[in-house]
């Protein structure tokens, strides 16, 4: 191709590119939003069964999902990692204390100072909270906020045991995006880390915790 004709393509290009944009320069297009903010009435009419398919959702991919009360919550901590043999966890510094008061035998690490990535890598697993979940895709978001800890907390241990206030889980993606602050740090599960390479093979565990358990507590 000559340099002329290099540059005719580009100017034509270039072109396009100015028509598209229109006439008004630096002007955002109108972006559609009529996506379903709720979740429609004949898929979850109450309440009740926007957690009953949240419960669903998450047992559909691969995570272990357990109800319990406030007042059972410290004792379903302990029993879910008594179940997995965990001797050792990591958790955020701002973790309710309540949450792991019926621990015996599990040694808990606060995340303060911060934990070398070399033992993070050690422990069996890790405790934390979540910013909102979403019933529809069985998701649970963290944002770094109370008992949720750094993202690297919820993503160099092989466990993941996340404890989901009932009142946290929004019914859609958009409702629960209306409740976060995209300046935060954002990490969203959807049950345990995997991928499916060339050969399509399923791998649990390159880029997060093999396995996931979710506590949902009925306040």
């Amino acid at each position: 191709m000559t340099a002329g004709g290099g540059a005719g393509s580009r100017g034509e290009v270039l072109r396009r590119v100015r028509e598209a944009l229109g006439g008004a320069r630096g002007a955002r297009p109108p972006v559609p939003r009529g996506y379903a903010r709720r979740l429609p009435e004949q898929e979850a009419a109450t309440r009740a069964d926007v957690i009953a398919l949240f419960t669903e959702r998450v047992a559909g991919n691969r995570a272990a999902v357990r109800h319990v009360s406030a007042d059972e919550l410290g004792t379903a901590v302990a029993a879910a990692l008594w179940g997995r043999e965990v001797k050792q966890i990591v958790v955020p510094a701002d973790l309710p204390f309540g949450w792991l008061a019926e621990l015996d035998g599990v040694r808990a690490l606060a995340d303060t100072p911060a934990v070398d990535l070399g033992a993070l890598a050690a422990v069996d697993g890790v405790v934390t909270g979540c910013a909102v979940a979403v019933a529809q895709t069985g998701t649970v978001i963290l944002d770094g906020g109370r008992a949720q800890g750094r993202r690297a907390l919820s993503l160099v241990p092989g466990y993941h045991l996340c404890v989901v206030h009932a009142d946290q889980i929004a019914g859609t993606v958009p409702e629960a995006v209306g409740r976060l602050d995209p300046a935060r740090p954002l990490t969203w599960i959807s049950g345990p880390s995997a991928t499916d390479g060339i050969e399509m093979v399923r791998v649990e565990g390159v880029h997060g915790p093999c396995h996931l358990e979710v506590l949902v507590v009925e306040d």
